[in-house]
């Protein structure tokens, strides 16, 4: 997968910070204070013969390891014309090695209870696992076989595969979303096309169209050496041991070519570009403002951290009391500061109300621009966004993963995996003078690239002046079946000291560990579950309150949904931006939403703020403000995010699908956010019936972990215990249309779509209903993993998508089963047949290895299952939910465990019949929708996006 930026520096200030953690001495591995707390951690680093850099990291506190290896390679080692490699490469290294078979790292990995991935950007490349403790020699030894032991397996067949995998993750991810172009025009426009910035790491189509094997191999030899890659081993392991074992398996890989360290290459413009693209998918206009800046870990960098900030979070920042608040031109203001190992660009994204002209947003920018020029920056500015550096700090080392990424970037990019000590020093130290001289050096009076992405049709909405933009959109073509043959059947062997081909055992698994939880129940009726952990100073809580989109009216659809937005603009005694503020000043954060089943409230603090936090729930929760000005606000940002999902080819689709499924008197057949017609009609005092109706200690739940104990938050919750009145609520049942009984295709047209989405199902089981769970188990073959058999076929065989599954979704309320993906266009009846066939195949029953595999997989997964306070949370409102055991999950392994083939055979029998599922096609109907009329289907309809039946005439052919 491509990652747009992964850790850097000094990017997001507030983001940055939550990656990275450490900061230690490296002889003695200790870690100095971070922000005066007493959190202490230890790490080793040391170098192989070969040139790898090794950094171990002890955790104990979980029996699970993660291994990451970052190599130093990104797009930005490739040159024009031959874009796209580094992503390309990542993804062949998943394929096989000398001594992994084919499709086998995802599989083993899961076999062993754990979870693997990679990800590629700008500036380097980064694989991972996470797995049970007693599985860290199968990691080294997969690790090492793709460092040392890969290259001779790769053949043009496996190559051409993949090349397709990765062209349909681009046309997903770029060319069938909103402004998916808008990367490419702006870095095109800003570098130079010789500068490793100029391309986007994806690629350019053409060139991972003709990219070859001799291409591989050459980047392979160049970039893949163990003297350009840092191995980070963190979690439950004794040092010596994996010592012992990373020098078996690492130590005898030679060393590649010498890979020179990028010397910084940030650019200047000579003037000011301005250029608008058409967009297929977008219904609002959207306008960015980039400017080139710094690279990362300099002290400007950091000021424009802030800079960015300054300018666009919050109430407070002048482009959202210009753009938002005086002129209404957009819901949401967004800065941010890109800094990465070479160059930055400084951002401003503008995503316009609907058929608003981009001139108007312009200058409304540079109005805001002159009012900051004004008023200036102040020391409480500065103050406000240090306040959560402690918090990020700490849900930054909240897992072995997020530390072991960590580690290896800041090794990679500095030389020293502690350097977050001069990190944190470099941000705290950050004044508003600072902010105010880089906002003058790179922003004031410079020269930037300006883009107008309008919808089609709507070019007078660009700003003006503008040039279009020569933007490459693939047309779509005919299916052709590629036959590749591989020149030779066997695969050489590399030399090695011993037998790699012998897969080293695992031993014993780690013993299913459940955390003690508690409960208590308030006198107003409010039930209140905990967790105590005490790896980190910090709590994660959160307050559902059932009903949600359930609650509302059908004729007054999105009430629900408007509350979580209201109820988080100020209280009586606080305007929003005071608010705002306070919540910022203790370093939390507190997030309010909607579910289809509830309202929730979401918190994380430090637990020494953690009864300061509380008493802003409690105001929030029992204070509204009923603002009427940020009312009209949110809703006219909620009209405007209907209007843009109207065009988005998987909201479309998850609309229709579910009106399909569970029928027109059904709440689900309406969307969650509402329609553009019902939140037009609806008023606040809406908003206030539903509050006096719906909200009550009766219906809700509180959960809490963290570093606090069961008295603590007891007492804590006196307040919102005495405040909050119990009052009856009744949560309303909805009929759901009747069972189907055949098989009917229905096709939304989205006209030049280069996907189409698929999703294929109807309404199946309750999760409280016994057979649930083991329906899950049942499924995980089919689609409930990377290894399940929907995508071997489509991705991994076919290369038509970047991925596929299938999967249960019950709640209290009968979910679905689904099967879904995004293939590419040409190949749509064909990949809606394979899933048919697969569904079908699968309820003749599966082999006794499947069976195993699936057990394996989801029995010692559980040591993963409770390592961060994130992770319990869940594990709570689950608990809770449903009223669950507090020993649930070891119920739910013994329906694991004593699954036979039989039972299998029988749920599948009984669960999945593809003969009376809705298959929805969301896609071009010109080129695809004839084709289903002749494939068996009991009934072809072509539908609009609202799920209505229309004719095949109203099609543009």
């Amino acid at each position: 997968m491509t990652f747009k930026t992964l850790y850097k520096g000094s990017a997001a200030l507030l983001v940055a910070t939550s990656l990275f953690f450490v900061s230690c001495d490296e002889k003695s591995g200790k870690t100095a204070s971070a922000d005066d707390t007493n959190f202490s951690i230890e790490f080793e680093k040391y170098e192989l013969e070969n040139g790898l850099d090794i950094i171990l990291h002890q955790d104990k506190s979980d029996p699970i390891v993660s291994v990451a290896i970052q190599y130093g390679v990104g797009s930005n080692r490739e040159k024009a014309g031959r874009t796209g490699f580094a992503h390309l490469f990542e993804h062949m290294l998943f394929q096989e090695s000398e001594n992994v078979p084919q499709d086998q790292f995802f599989k083993k990995i899961q076999d062993a209870g754990g979870t693997l991935n990679g990800g590629t950007w700008k500036d380097g490349t980064v694989y991972y696992e996470i797995v049970p403790s007693n599985a860290l020699e199968q990691v080294l030894w997969m690790e090492s076989d793709r460092m040392g032991f890969f290259i001779n397996t790769v053949t043009a067949s496996a190559f051409a595969n993949q090349q397709e995998v990765v062209q349909n993750e681009k046309r997903q991810r770029v060319d069938n979303n909103p402004y998916g172009h808008t990367n490419w025009v702006l870095d095109k426009n800003i570098y130079p096309a010789d500068h490793p910035y100029n391309w986007q790491v994806i690629g350019e189509l053409e060139d991972l169209q003709n990219a070859t094997v001799d291409d591989v191999r050459e980047f392979y030899d160049r970039f893949y050496g163990p003297n350009n890659a840092t191995l980070v081993v963190a979690g439950d392991f004794e040092t010596e041991d994996a010592k012992q074992l990373i020098e078996k398996y690492f130590g005898e890989i030679k060393k590649r070519q010498e890979v020179g360290k990028l010397e910084p290459r940030p650019v200047t413009i000579s003037e000011t570009k301005r250029l608008y693209h058409e967009d297929n998918f977008a219904t609002a206009p959207q306008l960015n403002m980039v400017w080139p800046t710094v690279q990362q870990y300099t002290e400007d960098a950091y000021a424009l951290d802030f800079l960015a900030e300054i300018l666009s979070s919050g109430k407070k920042a002048p482009l959202y009391r210009v753009l938002v608040k005086d002129k209404e031109l957009t819901s949401r203001t967004t800065a941010y500061n890109n800094s990465q190992e070479l160059a930055g660009e400084f951002h401003i994204i503008i995503t316009a109300n609907d058929g608003v002209d981009l001139d108007e947003v312009e200058a409304g920018i540079n109005e805001a621009m002159a009012l900051f020029e004004k008023e200036g920056v102040t020391d409480r500015d500065v103050e406000r966004i240090k306040a959560g550096l402690e918090t990020s700090f700490y849900n930054g080392i909240s897992s072995v993963l997020s530390k072991s990424f960590q580690l290896a970037s800041y090794n990679t990019f500095t030389g020293d995996p502690s350097y977050i000590e001069k990190d944190i020093k470099n941000i705290k130290k950050v004044t508003k003078e600072d902010v105010q001289n880089a906002y003058n050096k790179y922003i004031k009076g410079k020269p930037f690239v300006l883009t107008s992405f309008v919808p089609k049709g709507k070019v007078e909405l660009i700003a003006e002046n503008s040039e279009k933009a020569e933007v490459v959109e693939e047309e779509i073509t005919e299916n052709v079946e590629k036959t590749v043959v591989d020149e030779a059947t066997e695969i050489a062997k590399t030399p090695s000291s011993f037998d790699r081909s012998v897969e080293p055992g695992t031993g014993e698994s780690p013993s299913l560990n459940i955390p003690t939880s508690w409960n208590a129940e308030l006198s107003n009726g409010m039930n209140v579950y905990g967790i105590e952990q005490n790896e980190i100073p910090t709590v994660n809580f959160s307050l559902v309150i059932e009903g949600g989109h359930l609650l509302d009216d059908k004729n007054k659809n999105g009430v629900a949904n408007l509350m979580t937005d209201i109820m988080m603009e100020g209280t009586a005694n606080k305007t929003p931006e005071q608010l705002e503020e306070e919540i910022e000043l203790l370093g939390a954060n507190i997030n309010m939403y909607t579910t289809r089943e509830s309202i929730v409230v979401q918190g994380n603090t430090l637990t020494r703020n953690f009864d300061k936090t509380m008493d802003l729930v409690e105001e929030i929760l029992l204070e509204p403000r009923w603002d009427e000005e940020e009312f009209a606000r949110i809703k006219t940002a909620t009209i405007n995010g209907i209007k843009r999902n109207e065009a988005n080819p998987n909201v479309v689709a998850r609309n229709v699908y579910n009106k399909l499924l569970y029928g027109e008197d059904h709440i689900f057949s309406l969307p969650t956010s509402g329609t553009e017609a019902s939140v037009s009609a609806l008023t606040i005092d809406d908003l206030k019936a539903f509050y006096a109706n719906n909200f009550s200690p009766t219906v809700s739940r509180f959960h809490v972990v963290g570093k606090i104990d069961k008295a603590t938050v007891l007492n804590t919750l006196k307040d919102l215990e005495n405040g909050w009145a119990a009052k009856e609520v009744t949560i309303p049942e909805y009929p759901i249309a009747e069972a189907r009984d055949k098989a009917s295709l229905y096709f939304v047209d989205v006209p030049n779509a280069k996907q189409s989405v698929i999703n294929i199902g109807y309404v199946s089981l309750p999760r409280t209903d016994k057979d649930f769970y083991p329906a899950e188990v049942m499924n995980y073959k089919l689609g409930g993993s990377f290894s399940g058999n929907v995508n071997l076929v489509l991705r991994e065989e076919k290369g038509y998508t970047y991925g596929a599954r299938t999967g249960f979704s019950g709640s209290k309320i009968p979910g679905t089963f689904t099967a879904s993906s995004s293939v590419r266009t040409n190949t749509t009846g064909e990949s809606v047949q394979i899933f048919r066939d697969q569904i079908a195949k699968y309820k003749e029953g599966v082999s006794p290895e499947d069976l195993e595999f699936t057990k394996n997989a989801l029995i010692k997964s559980n040591a993963r299952r409770f390592e961060t306070q994130f992770s319990l949370l869940g594990m709570l409102q689950e608990m809770s939910g449903y009223d669950l055991d507090p020993n649930y999950i070891e119920n739910e392994e013994s329906i694991v465990r004593s699954m036979t083939l039989e039972q299998h055979k029988e749920l599948a029998n009984k669960y999945l019949d593809e003969s009376k599922m809705a298959y929805l096609i969301v896609g071009d109907a010109a080129t695809q929708y004839n084709q289903f009329k002749d494939m068996g289907f009991d009934e072809v309809k072509l539908l609009n996006k609202e799920g209505e039946e229309v004719k095949l005439t109203d099609v543009k052919q």
